[in-house]
């Protein structure tokens, strides 16, 4: 159905003004012409909008339920119009990742991008729920997982490490073997895909039911804490290599027995890699990540 937009914004200003002379001026229009805008509506729905009051005008009944139903979305409609001036002046890459990788690994080299492309605008939106591509203006995300996302382009950021670390005051490189590790308190990430349990079965040792440890939904958390001396990590050397290269982390194990894996992913639409801007970041991201100290390959 075809609606009478003119006639509704035409409304839309009196009622909020209360005044057919005030939303003239606001629409660039004469009185006369708002008048006749709102009674075209009026006969459009079906019942009066508008009534006199002495000099001035009043919103009926209908008037004003009608007004609170449109004010809100008229009102949205206005702040996207203000936001999209000069809009195509930059072009915005929106990018979603995992906190842990956006505040460890991009965060920090994210200004020579921009300084590169000074014609891209970045928004960084740092969580771990996947990107709904169909209704999120989500451009090209980092996605934590095992890239199994069928319908869409996935491939691997690079093959990471995974190892025991902490804090050299904790327990110096080098000091401990697999068992020793029972008697510190052990700092997990509850969403990362490698677990203490894998790694100790990865060691040929079974992990004791009852031990030690603490565990947070985020990783850059456990490697805080970790770093902090509060007991041994099970981290990546991707999100880790800031902590190394300064020695705030280091792996305490005589055999570090890594385990090596790829849970980042690029993920986005197939057709969003038609865009430039896609194309720049992916080759940025990866060259960037690829730069980390013992940081991961290429599968």
């Amino acid at each position: 159905m075809h609606l009478p937009y003119r006639a509704i914004s035409a409304f839309h200003a009196t009622a909020r003004w209360r005044s057919l002379t005030k939303a003239a001026e606001e629409l660039g229009v004469t009185p006369s012409a708002i008048s006749q805008q709102v009674q075209f509506l009026e006969t459009h729905l079906g019942t009066s909008l508008l009534t006199r009051r002495g000099r001035g005008i009043a919103l009926t009944e209908a008037g004003e339920r009608y007004f609170e139903m449109i004010d809100p979305g008229i009102e949205r409609i206005a702040t996207a119009t203000r936001n999209m001036r000069g809009y195509n002046a930059v072009t915005v890459l929106t990018v979603r990742a995992a906190p842990t990788l956006a505040t460890k690994c991009l965060l920090p080299a994210l200004a020579g991008f921009l300084d590169d492309n000074p014609d891209l605008e970045v928004r960084i939106d740092a969580t771990n729920e996947p990107t709904d591509f169909a209704r999120e203006g989500v451009d090209v995300e980092l996605r934590h997982g095992e890239g199994r996302w069928p319908g869409l382009f996935v491939d691997p950021v690079y093959e990471e490490t995974v190892m025991p670390l902490c804090a050299p005051q904790l327990a110096p490189p080098g000091s401990l073997g697999a068992a020793d590790l029972f008697g510190f308190r052990l700092i997990q990430s509850v969403k990362t895909l490698v677990q203490w349990p894998d790694w100790f079965r990865h060691a040929g040792i079974d992990m004791p039911s009852r031990v030690r440890r603490v565990l947070f939904d985020r990783s850059y958390m456990t490697i805080e804490a970790a770093a902090d001396g509060m007991g041994i990590a099970l981290e990546s050397d991707l999100t880790t290599w800031r902590e190394r290269r300064d020695g705030r982390l280091v792996c305490p194990m005589r055999d570090p027995l890594p385990l090596r894996m790829v849970s980042q992913w690029f993920v986005c639409p197939h057709q969003n890699l038609r865009h430039r801007k896609v194309q720049v970041f992916i080759a940025w991201a990866r060259e960037v990540l690829s730069r980390q100290p013992s940081g991961g390959r290429r599968p």
